[in-house]
C-alpha cells in the first residue's frame, strides 16, 4: 500500500511532535494551525516549546520537502488521506470536566471540507462517548458523508521523551469502526509497526478510556507512596526506604514509586477530574471515587513542602529569603501547567518569604505566568545569601550540585529536597541541614 498523505490539526506539544515525527518516518505530512504566528515559526524551523531532539528533527524535516503547515482546512482536506486530530483538552472554568470547545471546533472546521473517503483520527484525550458523538457529527458535516470514518488513537507521550515515544511507542491503539479503518492506520504506522511496537485494535470506547485509565493508574501509585509519606512522618519511618523495599516485589514494581512533591503538568491533574467528572455522568461515580482521594493526597503534598521549609525557617517565613530550584512540572521541559514548583514557590511568597527561582528551560514561561515571583540565571545565583533551598524539580544540573560548593554562597545550610533526588549523606557530611518529604 503506498504511503497515505497525513494531516495533524493542532500543532501544540502533541501536534508538533506528531508532525514532524511522522514527516522523520517518511510520510509526507500538513500541519494544521490556526495561529498564524505559530505556523510561521514552525515553518522557519523553530519549536515554539522545549523538548529535547525536537528542533533538529523539525529543521531535517522541512530541508526534505516532506513537511509544511498551513492555516487552511480546505487545504488540509484535499492534501490529507487520514487526519489526525492533536487539540487539547483542557479542565474546563469552574469544573472538573474536559472542555471539548477546541475538539469540537476541530472535527467540525474540517469535516465541512471533506469530499472524498477519508479517515478523521482523534488523538486527544477526550470523555469516553466523545468518538461516538463526533463520528455522528462529521458524517452529517461532511460533503463526502458516510464516505468519512472516524477512529481513535490515543497518544501516550511522557514530555522529555516525545520524541522517543512517538517513533517507538510501547503500544499503539486503534480504536476502529471497520477493517479498512485499521488498515489506513496500520499503513499510517507502517515503519512504527515494522520496527516491533505491539498494536491493540479496539472498539472507539475502549481507545478513549485507555489514556484516562493509564494516567490514573499511575497517579494513584505516585498518591499512594506519598501516603505511605504521611505515615512516615508520623511515625518517623524513612519513605524512601519503604519504597525500595516495596519495588523489588514484581507485582509491584519500582516505576513511579518515587515519594516527594507529587504530579503535576497538562495532562495527570486534569485527566483524573475530567475522568471522575465523565463517571458520574454515566452513574458509575462510585467506581472511581478513590481518585478524589488521589487527588487531594497529590495537593497535600505540595502544602506539606511549605511546611517543611517553614520548620527549617525556624517557624516564620517573613524575610526569609528561598532558593526554589525549578520551575517546569518535570525535568527536561519546560511546561508549567499545574507545576507543583511553582504552586510551592508562589505559597512561599505569599507567606511572606523572599523566592528566588532559577529553572534549567521554563523561565520565560515562569515569568509571563507568575510575573510576581524574582527569578535569577542559575542555580547558585539565585542561591546566594539564601536562608532556605528548596528543590522542587529534578533536573540533573540540580542533582549534580556539589554541597560544599554551594554551602560556601548561602547564608545558613538549610535545603528541602522536594523529589528525594540528592543523597541527604553528601549534603549532611557538608554541613546541610537536610529535609525531605517522609524522612526523618
Amino acid at each position: 500500500m503506498q504511503n497515505p498523505r497525513l494531516t495533524v490539526i493542532g500543532t501544540g506539544y502533541l501536534g508538533a511532535t506528531h508532525a514532524v515525527c511522522m514527516a522523520a518516518l517518511g510520510f509526507e505530512v500538513l500541519g494544521v494551525e490556526i495561529d498564524e504566528r505559530k505556523v510561521a515559526r514552525l515553518a522557519s524551523g523553530e519549536v515554539p516549546f522545549f523538548e529535547p531532539g525536537l528542533p533538529e528533527l523539525l529543521v531535517k524535516a522541512l530541508e526534505s520537502g516532506r513537511l509544511r503547515f498551513t492555516t487552511s482546512y480546505e487545504e488540509a482536506a484535499e492534501f490529507g488521506d487520514v487526519h489526525f486530530i492533536c487539540v487539547g483538552t483542557p479542565q474546563k472554568e469552574g469544573s472538573d470536566a474536559a472542555d471539548m470547545t477546541y475538539v469540537d471546533a476541530a472535527f467540525s472546521t474540517l469535516a465541512r471540507h471533506l469530499r472524498r473517503k477519508t479517515l478523521v483520527v482523534g488523538k486527544s484525550t477526550v470523555p469516553v462517548g466523545t468518538a461516538a458523538r463526533l463520528s455522528a457529527l462529521v458524517k452529517e458535516l461532511a460533503p463526502a458523508g458516510d464516505e468519512v470514518e472516524l477512529a481513535w488513537n490515543p497518544e501516550f507521550l511522557r514530555e522529555g521523551f516525545a520524541v522517543d515515544d512517538t517513533m517507538h511507542p510501547d503500544r499503539l491503539v486503534f480504536g476502529v469502526q471497520s477493517e479498512w479503518a485499521e488498515q489506513q492506520l496500520r499503513a499510517a504506522f507502517a515503519p512504527v509497526i515494522g520496527s516491533g511496537s505491539p498494536v491493540k485494535v479496539t472498539d472507539l470506547q475502549t481507545a478513549e478510556l485507555v489514556k484516562v485509565a493509564a494516567n490514573s493508574f499511575l497517579a494513584t501509585k505516585i498518591s499512594y507512596i506519598n501516603a505511605m509519606a504521611e505515615v512516615c512522618e508520623a511515625t518517623g519511618a524513612d519513605v524512601h526506604d519503604l519504597a525500595e523495599a516495596l519495588a523489588y516485589d514484581d507485582r509491584i514494581g519500582g516505576k513511579f514509586l518515587k515519594p516527594g512533591l507529587g504530579f503535576g503538568g497538562g495532562c495527570l491533574p486534569k485527566d483524573i477530574r475530567a475522568f471522575t467528572h465523565r463517571a458520574h455522568e454515566l452513574g458509575v461515580g462510585q467506581a472511581v471515587a478513590f481518585l478524589r482521594e488521589v487527588d487531594l493526597i497529590n495537593r497535600r503534598r505540595r502544602a506539606r513542602t511549605v511546611d517543611l521549609v517553614r520548620e527549617l525557617a525556624g517557624g516564620d517565613l517573613n524575610g526569609v529569603r528561598v532558593a526554589a530550584l525549578g520551575a517546569s512540572f518535570k525535568p527536561n521541559s519546560d511546561d508549567i501547567r499545574d507545576a507543583p514548583a511553582l504552586d510551592v514557590a508562589t505559597t512561599l511568597q505569599k507567606a511572606g518569604a523572599v523566592v528566588h527561582v532559577f529553572d534549567p528551560a521554563a523561565m520565560d514561561n515562569a515569568r509571563r505566568t507568575y510575573p510576581q515571583l524574582s527569578y535569577g540565571d542559575s542555580a547558585f545565583d539565585v542561591a546566594r545569601d539564601a536562608d532556605v533551598v528548596v528543590l522542587l524539580t529534578e533536573w540533573a544540573e540540580f542533582r549534580e550540585i556539589d554541597p560544599a560548593t554551594m554551602g560556601a554562597i548561602v547564608r545558613q545550610k538549610r535545603i528541602v529536597d522536594g523529589r528525594h533526588a540528592l543523597d541527604p549523606v553528601s549534603w549532611r557530611a557538608a554541613g546541610w541541614e537536610y529535609r525531605a518529604l517522609g524522612r526523618p
